[in-house]
């Protein structure tokens, strides 16, 4: 089971609350503490995580997340509410990069994510969520890039992906610690028609992915073109005004 999994499982299954997503993350600054217990706490691997509710009215949250080395469990540490977040800063709009900071009425953090992707992935879906639960008010997104906080993206194509094929898993998981498989030749066919549904799924949604970055570069190139186009109508226009 991976981190992120087993986090869904032990802090917010019992909390009838679903995960949406989850950055492993490590400070960029260090965070003064007026004290340190008699031999310090250990290292340890953070990572936030955004869940919702499963009563309605639902309710987003954020939640920092600890694991400390030599231990197999997690350890709910800090939590807020979405309405409680004003700013999200994704540090530069024009590149990719892991660092981004969460601005709260209380406070700040300034975050470095284990990779770009992670972090890409965690804006895009906290900012999808907080236009579709956030009523009253929306924390702004700041130097994000615009396929992030946009429309329709190869980006957000990947997000659903992974919604689906990571929904597959925990039904193929949960299925077999229902019914204790044994290996039978009936259960077999059962995870080999699920393996080949998920093989299929992948394939499927990478195909339209390379299809939506090919006409994302086609559209970049007509639109150069067309700025080439217009820049030479108006030395044209300027040549011959003179």
């Amino acid at each position: 089971m991976s981190a992120k999994s087993a986090i869904s499982k032990e802090i917010f299954a019992p909390r009838d609350e679903k995960m949406l997503s989850a950055a492993q993350v490590k400070r960029r600054t260090k965070k003064k503490i007026p004290f340190l217990a008699t031999g310090g706490v250990g290292a340890y691997s953070t990572f936030i995580c955004l869940s919702v509710t499963n009563k309605k009215p639902q309710q987003l949250y954020l939640t920092k997340v600890k694991q400390f080395e030599g231990s197999s469990s997690f350890e709910k540490r800090s939590q807020w509410t979405v309405e409680q977040l004003r700013q999200v800063n994704g540090i530069d709009p024009k590149q990719d990069c892991p660092e981004f900071d969460l601005v709260f009425d209380g406070g700040s953090d300034q975050w470095q994510a284990s990779s770009s992707t992670e972090k890409s992935m965690f804006i895009q879906i906290l900012h999808h969520y907080c236009q579709r639960y956030c009523t009253v008010r929306k924390p702004d997104f700041i130097n994000c890039p615009s396929r992030l906080v946009g429309g329709q993206s190869v980006c957000s194509v990947v997000f659903h992906c992974k919604i689906f094929l990571n929904r597959l898993r925990n039904v193929m998981v949960s299925n077999q610690g229902r019914h204790h498989f044994k290996g039978t030749r009936a259960a077999q066919a059962s995870v080999n028609d699920a393996g080949s549904a998920a093989q299929k799924a992948r394939q499927a949604l990478s195909e339209r992915g390379d299809r939506l970055a090919r006409t994302e570069e086609k559209t970049e190139e007509m639109m150069n073109s067309a700025q080439q186009l217009s820049d030479t109508a108006h030395k044209l226009a300027m040549k011959y005004k003179n």
